[in-house]
């Protein structure tokens, strides 16, 4: 029997979603084909206060870095360790608990990143 290339389990009630690449469920897939992905972006990372939804405390929220979903957490982890303090990273952003832009800035740039001050 020949199949070709595109024929293939796509979606299972028993795992959901497949990975079109090894074949695994998406949560268990052993080729992590979507953490290789790097957003495009200016070249410039943003570093942004934000209260809005939040009760009033001020997160910074960093956006722009280019780099794959498993290394900006290892990144979110650094940060929140220079800091003292506690965040979370997701949809491609890092938001870091409390105003600390300055400290912030100093430590990407220390890591070679072009870096900005957004917002007031």
């Amino acid at each position: 029997m020949n199949r070709n290339n595109n024929s293939g389990l796509v979606y299972s009630t028993d795992h959901g979603t497949m990975c079109p690449d090894c074949g695994q469920p998406k949560d268990k897939c052993s080729c992590k084909a979507g953490s290789k992905l790097i957003p495009a972006t200016d070249g410039i990372v943003r570093i942004a206060r934000q209260t809005k939804g939040r009760k009033g405390k001020g997160v910074s929220i960093i956006t722009g870095i280019p780099l794959p979903e498993a290394e900006l957490k290892q990144l979110a982890t650094r940060l929140k360790t220079k800091c003292g303090t506690g965040g979370t990273c997701k949809n491609g952003t890092i938001e870091i608990q409390g105003d600390n832009r300055d400290r912030l800035k100093s430590e990407l740039e220390a890591l070679g990143y072009k870096v900005k001050l957004a917002g007031g």
